[in-house]
């Protein structure tokens, strides 16, 4: 049985879609922190129990019989988000399963200027001395991430965010389709991937060009000093750790951490991963 947690949201819930695709439903296992928004893989036949990584009693039920769990990470950054993941590995262990998943991120490094990048590579090298085979998932930066960015700048006619450098954006859709056939090949990858990205890397300033060419409204490239920015977000009520955080992406994208344009993910999929200009356009249409 394969069990994957996080099922509820953006990216577990397509993998569990992209398994349905491919196995029977009772292959599939969730764990889920509620399991009434669950139901609906409960009526296709996946096994659906609770599960929280705060939880070591609820996971060593969740994980029960899985000869493999897929951990996505948590939507949390430091040590709150590092120590969610040691107990889900331990979780995993001591249920006796035969190999690990986790989703990582490009630019995993204990040395990244971006605090998620640096959480990444904490699980990582929990994962490599938990006594059990692991694969992470080097996934490339999620594309949404850019669009929630852009979202509204076709109104205010300006981008204006702080210097950055090229990315690597990447579809939920892709990185789940290839996790799913990551799952389903478990003599592939040991160990970290290849970055798993999307086939350009772009700037904000590149981004711009394309929401104008989407919505037919001049949007205009601005360059925010860091502190600026900063001193916005906290002023809008973002609580200052997480300007911080946000900040760290843009420091990290300058320094190259994103940019990196692999092969590999369109190879597992087979097919041309979603450009960004594809996933900004449904974004931009449904706001």
């Amino acid at each position: 049985m394969i069990i994957v947690t996080g099922a509820t949201g953006q990216l577990g819930r397509r993998i569990v879609e992209s398994l349905l695709g491919r196995v029977p439903a009772e292959r599939i296992g969730v764990s889920v922190r509620d399991p009434l928004k669950a139901q609906a893989f409960a009526d296709r036949g996946v096994r659906v129990r609770r599960g929280s990584f705060t939880d070591a009693a609820s996971l060593a039920h969740a994980f029960e019989g899985a000869s493999q769990v897929l951990l996505v990470s948590v939507d949390k950054m430091g040590e709150e988000c590092v120590e969610q993941h040691l107990a889900a590995i331990e979780g995993a262990v001591a249920a006796g399963a035969g190999r690990i998943v986790y989703t990582s991120q490009t630019g995993a490094d204990a040395a990244s200027r971006f605090q998620a990048c640096r959480d990444h590579a904490a699980t990582e090298e929990a994962l490599r001395t938990c006594g059990v085979p692991f694969t992470s998932l080097r996934n490339g930066f999620y594309a949404t991430s850019a669009a929630h960015f852009v979202s509204h700048a076709p109104h205010s006619g300006e981008l204006a965010l702080p210097a950055d450098g090229p990315v690597a954006w990447t579809a939920h859709a892709d990185l789940a389709d290839a996790a799913a056939a990551v799952l389903l090949d478990e003599g592939r990858f040991e160990g970290p991937t290849p970055p798993l990205t999307g086939s350009r890397a772009l700037t904000f300033e590149e981004i711009a060009a394309v929401a104008e060419e989407l919505t037919g409204r001049g949007v205009e490239r601005v360059t925010v000093p860091d502190e600026e920015f900063r001193e916005r977000l906290t002023g809008q009520g973002t609580p200052a750790p997480v300007a911080e955080q946000l900040l760290g992406i843009f420091a990290a994208s300058r320094a190259g951490e994103f940019s990196t344009v692999d092969p590999t993910l369109a190879e597992l999929i087979g097919r041309a991963p979603l450009s960004l200009r594809a996933v900004l356009s449904e974004h931009l249409a449904a706001a």
